[in-house]
């Protein structure tokens, strides 16, 4: 049976963008004492640590949900289990995968209790395959604009997007993809109510990295935590 880590309030997840736990451990404690619901091991932890970095941080804060941003293209099962087994309560499977890929990351979410988030960036269709994911039992849906999509076609962005998707599905959404704090802290009222930021952060021009100005990072992400949350 599934732990309730979804209960329709914003939650606040922490992308561990880092590369090496030796980084990603002190952030994360720096972002659970500021007040983050989740932590997600970044795309960019996952290559640099595997499943260590996710049992080292689920070990670690158990009472926190662990997100594997594995972006799973095939053996949907298989890797779902090996995160499950190993402290995630949630994995990401890309919507432009096969279609049994992403049933098979539901059917482990299904038999671990766990949860699958879909990412819809660059699929074609994007209301389509949101409507298709949830149909499938995807639990979650991140509306995604990538880091090369936004870089090479400069202006494009998950806001554009949201709306319709929101429109689309009864299901929980992410917007992910190079908002700004601002807008990231906007989106629950725009109908993604489990908001996303990265770390490192960049604030006014100024990057927030691991061990560099800890103060002023708790701070940042104490605020962001502040404003999603309405307090």
């Amino acid at each position: 049976m599934k732990p309730v880590l979804i209960d329709g309030k914003p939650k606040v997840q922490l992308s561990l963008d880092l590369q090496t736990l030796a980084d990603a451990l002190p952030t994360a404690e720096i972002a659970v004492k500021a007040g983050v619901d989740w932590l997600e091991v970044g795309t960019p932890l996952i290559l640099g640590e595997g499943l260590h970095a996710v049992k080292a941080l689920h070990d670690r804060y158990p009472d926190h949900p662990i997100i594997a941003d594995l972006k799973t293209m095939d053996a949907g099962y298989l890797e779902a289990e090996m995160m499950y087994k190993n402290g995630a309560s949630f994995v990401v499977v890309m919507g432009q995968a096969h279609e049994h890929t992403i049933r098979e990351a539901v059917r482990a979410g299904k038999e671990y209790g766990r949860y699958v988030m879909g990412d819809i960036m660059l699929c074609p269709d994007k209301i389509a395959m949101a409507r298709k994911m949830e149909e499938m039992g995807v639990d979650v849906v991140i509306v995604h604009t990538g880091l090369d999509e936004r870089h090479w076609e400069k202006g494009k962005s998950p806001l554009d997007d949201l709306k319709k998707v929101r429109s689309a599905v009864k299901i929980p959404l992410q917007a992910v993809g190079g908002l700004s704090i601002d807008q990231a802290a906007q989106c629950p009222s725009l109908g993604a109510s489990l908001v996303v930021i990265g770390a490192p952060l960049a604030v006014a021009d100024y990057e927030l990295k691991p061990g560099a100005d800890s103060d002023k990072l708790f701070e940042t992400i104490r605020n962001f935590v502040n404003r999603v949350k309405g307090r």
